[in-house]
């Protein structure tokens, strides 16, 4: 019996989402895997796996398992680290999640920087504009825009960026422009999101003043958006490096700008039992001295 073995095991099985998955990256045989999992819940006695013929999913206790799994699993790797040779580079993969129009427009440019200085690192990028589970789903760090709720992830803004409210010049001289936010109600507004309504952020005289606002057209992409505003669909309100090349050519004029909320944080996240890895300390030492400049 090799416990931390079983747990890189079963960690890898969930990661990879089946056992041929599984298999393939550790290579061998679906067979093994299946049998070593198995092998698993008996010595544990409790049911780590529901198996469907569609896909495996955790059960409550192999949830519960697969968290303290990783906690082990990274304080092993960090026990390592530590007593590696002086000046050891940082080296393994990393697992990181971010929005996809920032993960693509700045992140991206960074990354080859990052392997060119650390080339025995393998990064595994995943952009989503989701909020994804750190813990649960394996990421070592994730990048956020906003505001964070608070948890037990530890935070490091990296950056700010600013909320634009703005439309095309056509939309304008069909509709008017809005001369305050509660305007805003009359109007098409471009939704991200999910729901039939959004709820939108301005300030006027020092305080946070919420309006909310309705419109045709939704996405959970801000590109989606930008576009529809370019093209005359309603009245975006995004992140300034979403809308910057509209404005400059000016295919979008801003509106409401007297009422702008303060910048939102960019900030980069990760688990607490992360914060001694060699790898996540290089990531985000590189993310706070690369100047970012979201807008």
């Amino acid at each position: 019996m090799n416990a931390l073995e079983d747990m890189r095991l079963f960690q890898e099985v969930l990661d990879a989402g089946s056992f041929t998955a599984a298999a393939e990256r550790l290579d061998t045989s679906k067979q093994l895997v299946s049998r070593k999992l198995m092998a698993l819940e008996q010595r544990l006695g409790v049911r780590l796996l529901n198996r469907t013929t569609r896909k495996l999913s955790p059960t409550p206790l192999g949830l519960a398992y697969l968290e303290r799994a990783r906690e082990i699993l990274a304080a092993v790797e960090e026990a390592e680290s530590a007593i590696s040779r002086q000046g050891a580079r940082p080296r393994g993969t990393l697992r990181i999640s971010a929005p996809m129009s920032f993960g693509t427009l700045h992140l991206a440019p960074l990354l080859p920087r990052f392997l060119q200085a650390y080339p025995d690192v393998q990064l595994a990028v995943d952009l989503n504009d989701r909020a994804v589970d750190l813990v649960g789903e394996g990421y070592d760090l994730a990048l956020r825009i906003g505001q964070l709720a608070e948890s037990t992830l530890v935070g490091r803004r990296i950056a700010l960026t600013q909320m634009v409210t703005c439309a095309s010049p056509d939309y304008l001289a069909r509709h008017g422009a809005p001369a305050e936010p509660a305007a805003l109600r009359a109007h098409a507004c471009l939704l991200y999101g999910h729901g039939r309504r959004g709820l939108w952020s301005f300030q006027r005289d020092g305080r946070t003043l919420g309006v909310e606002v309705a419109g045709h057209l939704r996405a959970n992409n801000g590109e989606v958006l930008c576009e529809a505003a370019v093209q005359g669909q309603g009245i975006a309100h995004l992140p300034h490096f979403l809308v910057r090349a509209g404005l400059e050519r000016g295919a979008l004029q801003p509106v409401l700008a007297e009422f702008a909320p303060p910048p939102l944080p960019v900030s980069v996240l990760y688990p607490q039992h992360r914060q001694t890895s060699m790898l996540v300390r290089a990531f985000v030492d590189f993310l706070m001295t690369s100047s970012l400049h979201a807008g």
